[in-house]
């Protein structure tokens, strides 16, 4: 669940998004549930569900090719959500070690398990979800440096 706080008109509203299936939003508004419908399908991105970078590689002279791998995350790699869903399981704690391609978090996302990579080798900074948390596209979940 998502937590939004807003102000209309000077009066404060405390907005929890249950759910988004398609054009359906189940929400809660200062505690009473509303079944909400927007005007168009909110987009989902197609994406990978891990977010690694490629190795780059360039001709040195004479022919021979060259590759550098990616350097590992000096201020932290951000584990995002690529969409909206639920988190069924968390993997890691504070203070682990990780692999790039370990699976962190255990996502459900349109009806669907989707497993949730690191995308660097490094120790886990901070992990700011726990099961059951609805997170929205592009969340922070967990934090590698």
């Amino acid at each position: 669940m998502k937590n939004f706080k807003f102000k209309i008109n000077g009066t404060e509203y405390s907005v929890d998004i249950n759910e988004v299936e398609g054009q359906e939003i189940s929400l809660d508004v200062n505690g009473t549930p509303y079944k909400v419908t927007v005007d168009k399908e909110l987009k989902q991105k197609q994406v990978t569900m891990t977010t690694r970078t490629a190795p780059r590689v360039s001709a040195a002279p004479g022919g021979a090719v060259q590759t550098s791998s990616p350097s590992p995350a000096a201020k932290g790699s951000k584990v995002t959500t690529p969409l909206p869903g639920t988190i069924l399981d968390v993997f890691v704690n504070v203070g682990d070690s990780v692999k790039a391609g370990q699976t962190v978090v255990l996502l459900e996302a349109m009806k669907m398990e989707n497993n949730i990579e690191a995308d660097v080798d490094g120790t886990v900074k901070e992990v700011k979800v726990r099961k059951g948390d609805s997170v929205l596209e592009g969340d922070v979940m967990v934090v590698i440096g």
